[in-house]
């Protein structure tokens, strides 16, 4: 059961309405993560801009859901687990690819390479090692697709804690969180 209740466009404080909107007509509904934030009309208007920004990047949308499933699952985030894996198939990935992806493995070297340096960036609390930005650039990666893959990281990991500590129930097809994580 949620820590927060899930406000709906009547319960929530006005300045967060016209956020809630947007949500709506992007999903169809206002899916259970954002109905808690909406406490916060600053904490909703940052999370759902920095979705849109990211959204208007550089990076495919396949690539940030994929980089999502994999700190999803390293953080124990079921609801993002099974949000992303949802949007990641939306996207055009197999169901096969975004378990992959969970587990930070990817047949594809530029994919491969993002999850890694993805994954030590939250595990190291980003003390990454230099080889793995070598490694993205040696993928292609410029400097803007580097940051890129940071601030795909950071977003994450808000929504990770939102989901986590808020105990937000999951709106979403479940999707198993990998044993080892």
């Amino acid at each position: 059961m949620s820590q927060v209740p899930l406000l709906t466009a009547s319960t929530a404080p006005a300045d967060s309405r016209a956020t809630l909107a947007q949500i709506q007509g992007a999903f169809g509904t206002v899916p259970a993560m954002f109905a808690a934030v909406a406490h916060s009309p600053a904490a909703l208007a940052s999370m759902w801009a920095g979705f849109g920004a990211l959204g208007g990047g550089t990076l495919p949308a396949v690539l940030g859901e994929k980089l999502a499933v994999a700190i999803a699952d390293r953080n124990r985030c079921g609801y993002c687990l099974a949000a992303h894996t949802a949007l990641g198939r939306k996207a055009g990935a197999s169901a096969a690819e975004m378990a992959r992806a969970q587990a930070g493995e990817s047949d594809d070297p530029a994919t491969a390479a993002a999850l890694a340096f993805a994954l030590e960036l939250v595990e190291r609390r980003g003390q990454v090692d230099p080889a793995r930005i070598a490694a993205l650039r040696a993928q292609g990666f410029d400097d803007g697709a580097i940051v890129e893959v940071i601030a795909h990281v950071a977003l994450n990991l808000y929504t990770n804690y939102v989901n986590v500590a808020l105990d937000v129930p999951v709106d979403f097809p479940a999707v198993p969180l990998r044993q080892a994580a």
